[in-house]
This record gives structure tokens, C-alpha cells and sequence, in this order.
């Protein structure tokens, strides 16, 4: 695959030099002699990497990396300032600003390409597409912090030890940091103002939970508790945050996420009004397959009283009940010794149709 670089520069000399250094890497280079032509090429053609100059005349570097930002289709391109000033108020601006890089003129040519690669390598990481989930984030951050680093993190947390039916945190609580499951799984709920609780989520270890209202600087909306004994490690705000937003893109792809998080429940509350109980059981069978699935089991087989898979569906556990009843007549599922068991998964996705 070829790169694109848009070079934007008003030296002539650096700016002919510069494209010949990166065309000779094998890079496609575009050039533009000031901020204003710089901006009207970017629209024209998008490009992989921006390398711009900071003072030019008509709009100078800070101008192009401003207008860029505030337009969502170009504010994720990588932008790297190239400027003869070595004054470290201009470098803490530009980094403020949303820069990823900072090259200092006279500059070598190593130094030109190691920048040029450096970012583009992260950039090749932030396409792959993460599962938009709590695993999704835990790969995110495994994959731009280093899984080492990200273990090392987690095991310099102390580990939190709680038994089954055991509240993390209550709905009305105000989040110091987020949650990271080490073992055991973990239910997360609301309570209806008549007591009965809505599961909305189930999480299982290697999972990220309590993001949302941290974020959203909000009380807690549910409340989670181990769904049997559980390891839990806390991360604190500071550190979790400074884990994760060191770098733009992965701001912005932590937070396409947790998008994804808030669509999630939204459908699964328009299926709560719409969808039938047999539907809804079908999916919530599916769900629970796809959370806790485990490699090399032939048949899959979860441990769940009728009241939290009552819970999972939003229906009252006598519907369940009978709907359960339904699909083991129709050798869909069994149920032994207290576990389901998935018998035929292509006719429990039908149910869904």
C-alpha cells in the first residue's frame, strides 16, 4: 500500500527537499505553499499523514490544524508541525492544539522518516475494527498501550475480592475510576421503582465495566454485582485516563465504543417495547452464548436461575418459564441440573426473525 503525505510548506527549497526525501521512501507526496492552499488539497484529496509547516503566510500552521480539527472527516488525520522554532511554548501549543508529532528544522533524514512511520504504523492499528464492547476496549487498550503495559497495569492494582450477589458499586454512586473483571463474571442492572431489576449487561473476565458515567462526569444509572465470586481490579481515574488519551485517535475510537454502547441498549429497549418474550429469549440464549463460550466446548451449557434470565429478557419469570418449556419440546434447548443447554443454534437465530 502507497501513503499519501500532504506536505505543506512556503520554502521552496525545504519544501522540494522534503518530497523527494519521503517519494524516494516510496510515499506519494502532495505538496502546498501555504496554510490555505494546504486546507483546499486536503478536501480534494485526503491524505494518510499531513506534514505542515507552522509559520507561513495567508494561514499559518496553527490556522490549517484548527480548521482541519473542527471538521470530523479531516480531524483524525495525523498531523506532524515542521518549523524552525525549537521554543518549547510553540511545541506545548501544538500539542494542545490536537498535534500528533513535532519535527524541528534543520532536520535529518532519518529523523524525517522515523516520524513519518512512527505514526503511520499507529495509524494502521486505529483501522483495525474493535468489537464495539468491553472487549473491544480491552484490546484497544492492550493494542496501543502493549499488552505487556496493559498487564503490568492491571497487576499493579490491588485485586478485589467479591462474593456472589455482592454489589461493585450501586446505581447513585459517583465513579472515582472504572472496573477491570480478573475473574468471575459480573451483572449489571436497574432496579424498576417497583423492585424488579433489568439486566442490561453481563461481563466476563478480561471485560472493562463502570466507563460510561466516569466519562460522562455522572452518577452511576445501574448497579453492579458479582453473578458469582469474582475477582475485580479498581482503576483509578487518573491513571486509567492517562492510559488511554495520550493520543487523539484513541480518544476518538474509545469513544466510537462507547457510541456503539449507548445504540446497543437503546435497541435492546426498542426490543423490550416491540419484540415478542419468544424473541427476546432467543436473544438473551444467544447473548449469553456469545459472552461465555468457552474453546473446545462442543455444547454450550450456562448456569442461570430463572429469575436473572427473567431479568436479562425483561419479562416476568412465569413467561420465561413456559417459553423455556417451548423450546425444550421443540429440542431447541435442554435443561439439566440447572443448566441450559444450546441443541440447536441455527433454530434458536430463526427465533429472532
Amino acid at each position: 500500500m502507497m501513503y499519501h503525505i500532504l506536505l505543506i510548506e512556503d520554502n521552496e527549497d525545504v519544501r522540494e527537499n522534503t518530497a523527494e526525501i519521503l517519494e524516494m521512501a516510496g510515499y506519494k507526496v502532495n505538496t502546498a505553499a501555504d496554510g490555505k492552499k494546504g486546507v483546499e488539497e486536503v478536501k480534494r484529496e485526503k491524505p494518510d499523514l499531513i506534514i505542515c509547516d507552522i509559520m507561513m503566510p495567508v494561514l499559518d500552521g496553527y490556522g490549517v490544524l484548527h480548521m482541519l480539527y473542527k471538521n470530523p472527516e479531516t480531524a483524525t488525520i495525523p498531523f506532524i508541525f515542521l518549523t524552525a522554532k525549537a521554543d518549547r511554548s510553540d511545541m506545548r501549543k501544538g500539542m494542545e492544539m490536537g498535534a500528533d508529532d513535532y519535527i524541528t528544522k534543520p532536520f535529518d533524514k532519518i529523523e524525517l522518516l522515523n516520524a513519518v512511520e512512527g505514526r503511520l504504523k499507529k495509524v494502521e492499528l486505529l483501522k483495525h475494527e474493535y468489537r464495539k464492547d468491553v472487549e473491544g476496549i480491552s484490546n484497544l487498550i492492550g493494542d496501543m498501550a502493549g499488552k505487556d503495559a496493559m498487564n503490568k497495569f492491571i497487576e499493579q492494582r490491588q485485586i478485589n475480592q467479591y462474593k456472589k450477589k455482592q454489589n461493585i458499586y450501586m446505581e447513585g454512586n459517583y465513579p472515582n475510576g472504572m472496573f477491570y473483571v480478573n475473574k468471575g463474571k459480573v451483572k449489571i442492572f436497574k432496579m424498576h421503582d417497583y423492585g424488579k431489576e433489568f439486566i442490561v449487561a453481563m461481563l466476563k473476565e478480561g471485560d472493562f465495566f463502570g466507563y460510561n458515567a466516569l466519562l460522562e462526569e455522572r452518577m452511576y444509572e445501574e448497579t453492579a454485582q458479582a453473578f458469582e465470586d469474582a475477582e475485580i481490579v479498581y482503576l483509578p481515574k487518573d491513571e486509567i485516563f492517562s492510559l488511554i488519551f495520550n493520543n487523539r485517535e484513541v480518544a476518538r475510537k474509545f469513544l466510537q465504543i462507547l457510541t456503539h454502547d449507548v445504540t446497543e441498549h437503546r435497541e435492546r429497549l426498542l426490543d423490550l417495547a416491540y419484540s415478542s418474550v419468544r424473541r427476546r429469549v432467543a436473544e438473551a440464549l444467544l447473548m449469553l452464548q456469545k459472552r461465555y463460550h468457552e474453546e473446545g466446548q462442543s455444547t454450550f451449557s450456562f448456569a442461570i436461575s430463572r429469575e436473572d434470565l427473567a431479568n436479562i429478557v425483561g419479562t416476568a419469570t412465569e413467561s420465561l418459564i413456559r417459553t423455556l418449556s417451548d423450546f425444550k419440546e421443540e429440542k431447541i434447548i435442554d435443561i439439566r441440573e440447572g443448566k441450559i443447554f444450546l441443541m440447536n443454534e441455527e433454530k434458536l437465530k430463526q427465533q429472532k426473525n
